[in-house]
């Protein structure tokens, strides 16, 4: 498949994933967003859009990763590691793991120095 067609694709599976979150279909829209990363494992927008929606299924492990893969492929922008902040954040509020306050508070740390 041409790259440009490639490319298509995956906006398309992000669109329908986008479409399928706002019904609430949460799992359907994390099939489509893994389905759009196993074309393109560097497209940042599914990863941050998995690291919302597993986040409401409390899938906390998860989308920390997904949040930290969007600061991998975007290392210098700001956003990505206040993102990544609030993900963790999330993460402490729904697992009470204290870990998660030092990394947040490290995360929005960086997203300062970007700034």
């Amino acid at each position: 498949m041409p790259e440009s067609e490639i490319e298509s694709k995956i906006v398309e599976l992000y669109d329908a994933a986008d479409r399928l979150k706002e019904a609430g279909k949460l799992p359907e829209a994390v099939e489509k967003l893994n389905a759009a990363l196993e074309m393109d494992d560097s497209y940042a927008l599914a990863h941050s859009a998995l690291a919302v929606i597993l986040q409401r299924l409390d899938q906390h492990e998860e989308a920390v990763q997904h949040a930290a893969r969007v600061c991998e492929l975007e290392p210098d922008d700001p956003f990505s590691f206040t993102a990544l902040s609030v993900t963790y954040q999330r993460a402490f509020a729904g697992t009470n793991n204290m870990d998660y306050i030092r990394l947040a508070e490290d995360a929005m740390e960086r997203s300062r120095q970007l700034s």
